[in-house]
């Protein structure tokens, strides 16, 4: 379906679509969208996933095209007796089932496994902009109300399901990320980091939560999900705080404190910029053996299906890593004015590219786990799948190998099959998570499962 000049303008929402309408009927651009969902109309990508992964990837000449690329895996979910496909040497099996919007997952010292299920918060849905964005989201399996709560699930006897689920915590404000500190378990909500006392075992807390600090929430807030870290000794917290727009098109100064991650005094809520410039930084874990942190980062939409890679790196304390001026070192953005060379000057070129648009959301290292041995050093990545790429990328948990302390080569494929033959999400992988036994855990949100991988044994 062709579209004439000025019938659409279009503007990314996170990872969803938003619309911005000018002289058609509402009915007219719905069913535009429609069309332009299903057929993926729009730049179609020259190269592989593969020439924009890895250490060098290829960065091509931005492409912009009065029709972007819209092509989304309408969400579906798993019918009866489905599952992901594990790669060869694998298994997987539902770890739990009938969850909310699952989306982040968080490992207790006693084995039990917290599940932020979890979604955005209500928005002003003012104009067909903001209607249409609904509707695309709705389609992509991200409109349901957010469930706002943290569930525990509970594997006492050791065969691979949790036969116990509690709501730990509820009446929370899109919570995210999760951390225990001695007796004090945080949660980032979506407008704050909020703390309550945890007691070993506890199925249910019933205390008063109380707050240590705000977070950046104003409208938009396009990314809303904050992710959390305690440092090795518990004295700080890191948070990762997303931008509130695609490249800064509502003003930048909608931006104060986001594309950011804070570090954070637990004792006093004092806190600084630890590292800035990074679009939506979500996944973060530190390296085993070392006090180095690494985070995955969702990069920038509507520059062309071959760009922007997301990525993950290494986080240099006060770097700057580009957003929204740059990305990947000295490739500048012409979209956003005025411009910033010296900023650019300085842009840390990230350490590892993960394809264009994969939407790379889950981090966590393959220490302890018991997996076969090509799993034993490096980074498990969710990526929960594009909808600015024609074909799509993404949908599939990956390992990325790490030699001397550094990724090397391609990433494998661990869990896929979460899009069907007929172009449908089955599931979308968000959280993962090494469990007490050494098993890895993946949250996906479309299909309300965590799902469990482990090794094939005799």
């Amino acid at each position: 379906m062709a579209l004439g000049p000025g019938l659409l303008t279009f503007f990314p929402h996170g990872r969803h679509a938003m619309t911005e309408v000018r002289c058609f009927p509402a009915r007219v651009i719905a069913l535009s969208l429609l069309v332009l969902a299903g057929s993926g109309c729009g730049d179609r990508a020259h190269l592989p996933v593969s020439a924009g992964t890895g250490p060098a990837p290829i960065l091509p000449e931005p492409r912009r095209s009065l029709v972007p690329t819209v092509k989304i895996a309408p969400a579906q979910g798993w019918a009866d007796g489905e599952q992901p496909t594990p790669a060869p040497g694998l298994s997987v099996n539902a770890f739990a089932t009938g969850l909310d919007h699952p989306r982040w997952l968080y490992v207790l010292p006693n084995g039990d496994v917290l599940v932020a299920e979890t979604n955005a918060p209500p928005r002003k849905v003012i104009g067909i902009r903001a209607r249409i964005a609904r509707w695309v989201m709705k389609r992509a399996g991200a409109g349901v109300p957010s469930a706002n709560r943290i569930s525990l699930l509970r594997d006492a006897d050791g065969d691979g399901v949790a036969e116990l689920r509690s709501i730990l915590l509820d009446g929370l404000d899109s919570p995210f990320g999760m951390a225990l500190v001695e007796d004090v378990l945080y949660v980032a909500n979506t407008d704050a980091v909020i703390s309550v006392p945890y007691r070993t075992d506890q199925t249910r807390i019933d205390a008063s939560a109380t707050k240590l600090i705000d977070l950046p929430a104003g409208e938009p807030n396009r990314h809303w999900t904050k992710s959390l870290l305690a440092s090795a000794d518990g004295v700080r917290l890191y948070v990762g705080v997303g931008s509130n727009s695609n490249v800064g098109e509502n003003g930048l100064d909608r931006e104060q404190g986001r594309a950011a991650i804070w570090e954070i005094d637990r004792a006093t809520g004092a806190h600084r910029i630890h590292a800035s410039g990074l679009r939506n930084p979500v996944g973060m874990a530190w390296e085993p053996g070392s006090s180095q942190l690494w985070v995955v980062v969702n990069e920038r939409d509507e520059l062309g299906s071959d760009l922007v890679p997301d990525y993950m790196t290494s986080v240099q304390s006060g770097g700057f890593y580009g957003w929204p001026y740059g990305y990947f070192g000295a490739h500048v953005d012409a979209r956003v004015k005025p411009q910033r060379p010296d900023l650019i000057a300085r842009a840390i070129v990230p350490d590892y590219a993960l394809g264009p648009h994969t939407a790379s959301l889950g981090l966590t290292f393959a220490e302890r786990n018991r997996l076969p041995a090509q799993f034993s050093d490096g980074l498990f990545v969710g990526q929960h799948g594009s909808w600015n790429r024609a074909p799509r990328s993404g949908y599939r948990v990956v390992f990325v190998r790490f030699e001397d302390g550094r990724p090397r080569g391609m990433p494998v494929t661990v869990l896929d099959g979460f899009v069907d033959g007929d172009g449908r999400a089955r599931g979308r992988p968000v959280g993962v998570a090494v469990d007490r036994r050494g098993d890895l855990l993946v949250a996906d949100d479309v299909g309300n499962t965590v799902w469990r991988v482990t090794g094939i044994r005799p």
